[in-house]
């Protein structure tokens, strides 16, 4: 069971470089760093929007509009962070 904890960890792990490498992926692409026309950059923006729009879209049905800003990747950080205090404080279930 030990390993399906670490299991766990690591998914989640993933998610989160996902989600940071997206957020920062947007900022270099909104301030004219990375060209979006550029073949490689466009196959990881859109890969990357593939992957984690089914943990964005039902965040933002249920957040307000913000007049264009998203909050979707905050809040989905801040739930994977929730999830791992909960994995952490219960690794009892898992020994």
């Amino acid at each position: 069971m030990q390993s399906l904890f670490e299991i766990l960890l690591m998914i989640l792990g993933i998610a989160r470089f996902f989600i940071f490498a997206h957020f920062i992926m947007s900022w270099l692409i909104q301030f004219q760093v990375l060209n979006i026309r550029q073949p490689l950059v466009a196959q990881v923006w859109e890969g990357l929007s593939r992957i984690l729009e089914p943990i964005y879209g039902p965040i933002r049905r249920f957040l307000p509009d913000m007049g264009g800003i998203d909050l979707s990747p905050f809040v989905a950080l801040v739930g994977i962070f929730a999830l791992e205090i909960i994995l952490r404080n219960n690794i009892g279930l898992f020994v």
